[in-house]
Formats: structure tokens, sequence, C-alpha cells
């Protein structure tokens, strides 16, 4: 799995998403975000805010800024969820924070808490290059699994 983790394999922010969603889904990932006790900083510009519910979020001008939620999962990792629209959940991880196996796995767990509690695929996308995802949470697997194959090298 290496050839997929690296900055010059997938950019150092790849993209995950989770498509076909609605409101009632990023809600149960705001929820689940507090029920884990996973720490977060919710920000709109320069101000830290409460979390939201998300139809306040969603429901937003579309003029005003995109807000951020700002997780972590792990006291080294930090995952930054973006707010674009309610059909997709759309998320960023520095691969810098998953190097060795055991930081993966963590990743991947979260990957997995997050697909599990929505019961819809997870998919990873190398950076700005969304419909070819590389890794992501299978549902019917339930499971964390490679979706492409290792270049040739």
């Amino acid at each position: 799995m290496r050839c997929f983790f690296g900055p010059d394999r997938m950019g150092a922010l790849p993209d995950v998403s989770v498509p076909d969603c609605s409101v009632e889904d990023w809600q149960a990932v705001l929820d689940l975000v507090e029920a884990r006790g996973w720490e977060f900083q919710y920000s709109a510009g320069e101000a830290v805010l409460p979390m939201p519910r998300a139809e306040t979020v969603l429901a937003r001008p579309v003029d005003a800024e995109c807000p951020s939620l700002r997780v972590r999962p792990a006291a080294d990792m930090l995952v930054i969820f973006r707010f674009p629209d309610d059909d997709v959940i759309d998320f960023a991880v520095d691969l810098r924070e998953l190097e060795g196996q055991e930081r993966l796995d963590v990743f991947c767990g979260f990957l997995q808490e997050i697909g599990r509690h929505l019961a819809k695929p997870v998919l990873m996308d190398p950076e700005g290059d969304h419909g070819h995802p590389v890794l992501g949470f299978d549902v019917e697997a339930d499971r964390v699994v490679l979706l492409a194959e290792p270049p040739v090298m």
C-alpha cells in the first residue's frame, strides 16, 4: 500500500468523501464526533463556534464563508471536514500524519467508524482527482479496502 500513500502519489491532502448523503447523514457524523469524544474545533472564518446542527450550517447563505470542522480522531491525526453542500460529506487528511502502519490503521478505523455509522462507502481520492478512489470503506465487506491496483513500477 505504500505506493499509494506518498505525497508524490496522492498529494499532501487527499480528498475523502461519502457520496449520496443528506442533511441527516451530516448530522449523524456531527453526532458521532461528539459521541466518540474526539477533540474538535468548528470555525467559520476566524470565529471559533460551538458545534452547529447540520441543517443550520448547510442552510447558510450562498455567499457565506464555508466553515470547517477540525477533528482529531487520534492525538497526532487531524481531519478537516468541509461543508460545501448536503449531498456529499467531504474531508481531508494530511498524509504526513499517516506514516507507519499503526497510524494508517488508526485512520482506517476512523473511515470504518464513519462508514459503519452511515452504512455508506467512504472513498479516498488523490488530492484534486475526484472519481478515482484508491482506498475506502466497503459497506458489503464491512472493512476498508484498496479500490485501485498499485501502479506498475
